[in-house]
């Protein structure tokens, strides 16, 4: 008798079975949908990439030899990936630092700042380019001017550049950490600070490790956007040969010349790379970060 009032002991499944999203019934809409999110990845992303490639690689690997034995082409090269790196490196510093703020801190004015930050997003970079160029010139500028007088020139050069490329990715770093820093919360910094632990040390042992996969990826999403910027660039630059022309303006010129094998060669350089880093971050990541 007493055994019949014993409750049935029933074990729990095991950790990574419950964290397992459950399974869905497929039914016909399942299908069409998955039909639909297919045909438009397909005809938006993986065809007009596919052409490319197969353009690119008409005549074997001579369109690819051609643009390296360029010296005009490879300087554009050269100045994409260094406006590229600068770009990356000064987004992922102010990105780290304004999501931060935007988490940790209350202060007057922090919604529009918010918003302001997607103002890069929803703004043609032409406009990006051409306010730009209204406060840098050197003859009418705001401040280019007062910058020219002192040899430091920023419209029509490198810098301009890299300030154009540096406005229009800055929102992809901080909308890729501030998701994290929201989830990952408080606690163990408090913690930390209760242990004794001051700002830096919190930083670097606790903060940075659990947002560096936000980091990583906001790093791919800002290179990728660095490396195809167009319009913002165009403006800036001024698209000197040899100077200031970078790849994508490359790419345009050759295409408007009637050199579609040098524009595809280009093109295609500039896809592999983004394509290689989102390639790596996929395979190095962790499973429970996919």
């Amino acid at each position: 008798m007493a055994d019949t009032l014993m409750p049935e002991i029933v074990e729990a499944p095991p950790v990574e079975e419950r964290r397992r999203a459950p399974r869905v019934g497929r039914t016909p809409t399942t299908y069409v949908l998955r039909f639909v999110a297919t045909a438009y990845l397909f005809l938006l992303v993986a065809w007009p990439v596919s052409l490319v490639v197969t353009r690119t690689f008409d005549g074997g690997f001579a369109s690819i030899q051609s643009l390296l034995e360029d010296p005009d082409t490879v300087v554009a090269l050269q100045l994409s990936a260094y406006v590229a790196f600068f770009s990356v490196l000064i987004n992922t510093l102010f990105g780290v630092g304004i999501s931060l703020l935007l988490v940790r801190q209350q202060f007057p004015g922090k919604r529009v700042l918010n918003a302001l930050l997607d103002i890069p997003l929803s703004v043609s970079p032409i406009v990006v380019g051409l306010a730009l160029v209204l406060v840098y010139s050197g003859r009418n500028g705001w401040f280019g001017s007062a910058l020219s007088s002192i040899g430091f020139q920023v419209i029509f050069s490198t810098p301009g550049i890299i300030m154009a490329t540096t406005f229009v990715a800055l929102p992809l770093m901080i909308r890729e950490i501030v998701p994290v820093l929201e989830e990952i919360g408080i606690e163990q910094e408090q913690a930390a600070q209760s242990l004794g632990a001051n700002a830096m040390q919190r930083f670097w042992r606790i903060t940075l490790p659990s947002i560096k996969w936000g980091i990583v990826y906001g790093v791919v999403l800002t290179l990728a956007r660095s490396l195809g910027e167009f319009g913002a660039v165009k403006v800036v630059s001024g698209n000197v040969l040899g100077q200031t022309r970078t790849a994508t303006l490359v790419v345009e010129e050759k295409y408007l010349n009637f050199d579609q094998q040098g524009a595809y060669a280009t093109a295609f350089l500039l896809a592999m790379v983004s394509v290689a880093c989102i390639v790596v971050v996929a395979i190095i990541r962790p499973k429970n970060h996919a």
